[in-house]
């Protein structure tokens, strides 16, 4: 009997000093996930053409520094298609890209000052 107490004992120190740590792990990953999304810079750009009915918008672009990108036209995916509908070539505009899933997308978007 005197030995099923002790590894009841043992048991219950162990998982009270692995519980704190797994709450610590997650709170440090949530953290970086912070970390990564404000990370994220805006990039200057100038709208080509928009296919909003595909949400998809073509942009000339400076340096994308969070993705380590250097400057170049190309087509992004819309986060959300409805981001597209203020938009006509030509517009100078703002925005942040990032990759979702092996696709570039664009996560915000306005117009540049």
């Amino acid at each position: 009997m005197n030995t099923i107490k002790q590894m009841l004992a043992i048991s219950a120190l162990a998982l009270g000093i692995a519980l704190p740590l797994t709450s610590h792990a997650q709170t440090a990953s949530g953290q970086a996930q912070t970390a990564a999304a404000s990370s994220a810079s805006w990039t200057d750009g100038e709208i080509k053409k928009v296919d909003a009915d595909n949400g998809k918008v073509t942009i000339k672009h400076g340096e994308i520094k969070n993705l380590d990108m250097p400057g170049m036209t190309m087509v992004f995916t819309a986060k959300d298609k409805s981001m597209l509908a203020n938009l006509k070539p030509g517009d100078k505009v703002k925005f942040v890209a990032a990759s979702e899933g092996g696709k570039l997308v664009v996560t915000e978007i306005q117009a540049a000052p």
